[in-house]
């Protein structure tokens, strides 16, 4: 399981404005739509039902929302860094500005399930997320989310 394989460059944005999470989650479906070829409705629609069931804000200003996509053949990922945290209802109380979304395919179950606990650990240590919140491109922040990824795997 690579991160780096659901992550494209194109599905990564390093400053996005969002004054809510139902904004910051449309632009996460655009993203999305857009990088992998699917409707953005479609996308914020079952990011909303996902968020439906409770916050996918993990806490120390990461969420990670996710969604099974009719339409997805792999897994596939987007990250958005936000320029100003909002409120995600996380577990910590705590504004939201790193979002790694994950997209599934539909049936994909086992795989979905390791992908979030993969991502949720990488996302937990604190250095990491402030390397992120310094990146200065797009590409930067794509480079430490794959080679974090790939560091963690060995």
């Amino acid at each position: 399981m690579d991160v780096g394989a659901w992550l494209d460059k194109s599905s990564v944005t390093q400053r996005a404005y969002a004054d809510s999470k139902r904004h910051a989650l449309a632009i996460t479906a655009d993203l999305a739509a857009r990088a992998f070829g699917l409707d953005a409705a479609q996308v914020f629609d079952a990011l909303c039902e996902r968020e439906g069931q409770g916050s996918t804000g993990v806490g120390a200003g990461v969420a990670v929302p996710h969604a099974r996509l009719p339409g997805l053949d792999q897994m596939r990922a987007v990250f958005v860094r936000l320029d100003q945290p909002v409120a995600f209802d996380s577990l910590d109380d705590q504004p939201v500005d790193l979002i790694f979304a994950l997209f599934a395919p539909v049936g994909a179950d086992s795989e979905h399930l390791r992908a979030l606990a993969r991502v949720s650990r990488q996302l937990r240590r604190p250095e990491l997320r402030e390397q992120l919140r310094k990146a200065h491109s797009a590409d930067s922040l794509h480079a430490l989310l794959a080679n974090e990824a790939a560091s963690s795997a060995a």
